[in-house]
């Protein structure tokens, strides 16, 4: 097995090797030079260099030309994160980020926040690859600037504005393995004073059986549908907004629950389904005074998400929750040139959030509440070293309150290419709604009693350019700890959330190096190792958590040629063992899953100026692996399309 892979890349190897012989000028051996590019990491924007957080940034256009259709597979290939999807394509799919739970990380898209009121999580099941300016993964505690569910990190996702003074339109279609088929449509544009940008998707698979039973097939529906503005109505003042819609429907195969069955707790051929409607929107003004030096931002955002369970065809539960959002802040910008060349940022800002949510089983609403104080500082000296610093304070109406903290620093070492990186910071994660008032009532006993999950974290890292910047190293040791961690306890009559003793503690190493040998020739490698232990209900021994491998890592490499109408790629997943839980006993027990290696390859070619073709294959080796016990992975995947500018 292992020497396919060693003949994939030996073949991607070849391919670039008989490139770069095509190609013998001068020009070619340049170095690809790129603009600084600013991150939202923190309340204001700043430059990558400058940050000192462990980042990574997946550019759009990278998305757009590897022909990545799924967010969760991009994040594969960031170090310290790991992907959990169950079954097919449109599955529940997991994200944990250095160890922690799926909902210790916030999902913001435009500055919205994505994760469930009902779970804490975000599905990214959901989420596919479309008009995406990139995105942006900030690893370790955030909640000093976004709250809650930023324990771990933040996926923060931006999506592409209009271009001002002109308009253009794209179409894309493809089409697939598995009764895969997608059209995609989208146009941009503005004028002098505003930009707007739609776009729309719509992708279909028939899927395949999940299941070791049975062979019907789990397929997926996901229309998606997106859209921004920004009007500048004075020089000085501008207004913008966005809204997004999704509307998708998955075939599930469930685990069988029924206590004394022969197949408890096993994956059955089930024609369970689910079916979800999302929507969120948003409205903001900034104003910008004194030449630049204050900017003022009002914005208001909310969500609503409404869910569907069926069994058989019938509907067995359902679901809604919404989230209403209402910031302002004001930053000051001012320079101190006698003391240490400083130039200084401070915001201060008010939020003000509320959650609802409404299973089947009741009548009336639950809500709460949230009051927000966030200030912040930035400062940079003798154009070399940035400091952040950020302080919260969360005022609850159903649990306790919260204050927050962060601090970063970045060194850029004059004369050399290391650049230095620390951070540390807390992090918290309210109760869901699904623990502070259960579920299923006869199944699932709520707790409104929870106190929030707390966690402290740092890490310290060098990023190490060589030859002139065709490699870039970053190298990275995290340590962050989890207290308050709310589980499952089945001591009860019911199975009910209690908040457990003692610290999770979750450690490791990140690493990523990108190179850039010529010009059109890219590759970047990321390799993680993370020990992460949880407490258990009783206090007794740590236990290793499920789901997260304690080895993983990835290889992106592509090259453009032909006047770069031209583009191969490829991309090998590497998932280490990891263990799961077996619910076939009772209590379950834990397993391992093995490790798997999944590759990818595919390439693109621009016909005219108007017209491109492409292609892309998925697990070319058909490799057979587990994200989750009992969940069949798909295979060998493969689909084509064409892509249109006008």
């Amino acid at each position: 097995m292992h020497r396919k892979y060693i003949l994939a890349g030996a073949l991607a190897l070849a391919g670039v090797t008989t490139a770069q012989a095509e190609d013998t000028g001068d020009a070619d051996t340049e170095i690809t030079k790129l603009d600084r590019l600013l991150i939202s990491e923190g309340r204001t924007p700043v430059e990558a260099e400058k940050s000192g957080r462990a980042h990574t940034v997946i550019p759009g256009e990278t998305l757009q030309q590897n022909r990545v259709r799924y967010v969760a597979d991009a994040l594969r290939m960031v170090p310290g994160v790991a992907v959990s999807r169950t079954g097919a394509y449109g599955g529940l799919t997991q994200l944990r980020m250095r160890g922690a739970e799926g909902n210790h990380v916030l999902v913001m898209i435009d500055g919205i926040e994505m994760n469930e009121t009902s779970s804490g999580e975000f599905d990214f099941g959901s989420l596919l690859v479309d008009d995406i300016e990139r995105i942006e993964v900030l690893r370790g505690p955030q909640s000093a600037f976004w709250g809650s569910n930023a324990t771990a990190g933040v996926i923060n996702i931006i999506t592409k504005r209009g271009e001002r003074n002109g308009f253009s339109t794209s179409i894309r279609s493809e089409a697939g393995t598995d009764g895969t088929w997608l059209g995609g449509l989208s146009m941009r544009g503005g004028g002098e004073n505003y930009d707007v940008a739609l776009s729309g998707l719509l992708r279909n698979t028939g899927g395949f059986n999940v299941s070791d039973y049975g062979t019907e097939r789990d397929g997926d529906r996901n229309a998606t549908m997106n859209g921004r503005f920004t009007v500048d109505l004075t020089p000085a003042l501008s207004v913008d907004g966005t809204l997004r819609y999704v509307d998708r429907k998955s075939d599930l195969d469930a685990q069988d629950y029924g206590w004394g069955s022969p197949t408890y707790g096993q994956v059955l051929d089930t024609d369970d389904q689910v079916a979800s409607r999302e929507l969120f929107g948003s409205l903001g003004a900034t104003h910008v005074a004194f030449d630049g030096a204050l900017t003022q931002r009002l914005r208001f955002t909310g969500s609503d998400t409404f869910r569907e369970n069926f069994a058989g065809g019938a509907l067995t539960s359902s679901n809604s929750g919404a989230r209403y959002n209402g910031l302002y802040q004001a930053t000051w910008e001012f320079d101190t040139p006698s003391l240490l060349e400083a130039r200084h940022r401070l915001t201060g800002g008010y939020e003000w959030e509320r959650e609802t949510f409404l299973p089947s089983h009741l009548t009336n609403k639950l809500a709460r509440n949230t009051n927000s104080f966030v200030g912040e500082y930035r400062g940079e000296f003798l154009d070399q070293v940035s400091l952040n610093a950020a302080l919260r304070r969360d005022d609850n109406d159903a649990f306790s309150d919260v204050t927050t903290y962060s601090l970063s620093a970045a060194w850029r070492i004059p004369g050399t290419d290391t650049r230095l990186h620390a951070s540390l910071g807390t992090g918290v994660t309210n109760p869901t709604f699904f623990e502070q008032f259960g579920y299923l009532p006869t199944q699932f006993v709520g707790n409104p009693g929870l106190l929030p999950e707390e966690s402290f974290g740092w890490d310290v890292g060098v990023e190490q350019g060589f030859f002139g910047g065709m490699l870039v190293v970053d190298l990275t040791y995290f340590n962050q700890d989890l207290t308050n961690e709310i589980a499952t306890s089945y001591a009860g009559p019911l199975p009910t959330p209690v908040n457990l003793g003692g610290r999770s503690e979750r450690q490791g190493v990140e690493v990523a190096a990108t190179v850039d040998l010529f010009n059109g020739f890219t590759a970047t490698a990321t390799y993680t190792y993370t020990d992460a232990t949880e407490q258990t209900v009783a206090g007794g021994p740590r236990l290793v958590e499920v789901r997260r491998p304690k080895h993983s890592g990835s290889l992106n490499t592509a090259y453009n040629f032909y006047d770069n109408r031209a583009r191969v790629f490829g991309e090998v997943v590497f998932n280490g063992e990891m263990l799961d839980l077996d619910f076939s006993t009772f209590p379950s027990s834990r397993v391992r899953l093995k490790p798997y290696t999944v590759v990818n390859v595919g390439g693109s070619f621009r016909f005219n100026e108007t017209v491109e073709g492409f292609a892309r294959i998925e697990n070319l080796f058909d490799e057979e692996y587990e994200d989750v016990l009992g969940y069949n992975t798909q295979g060998l995947v493969a689909f084509f399309g064409l892509k249109g500018s006008f």
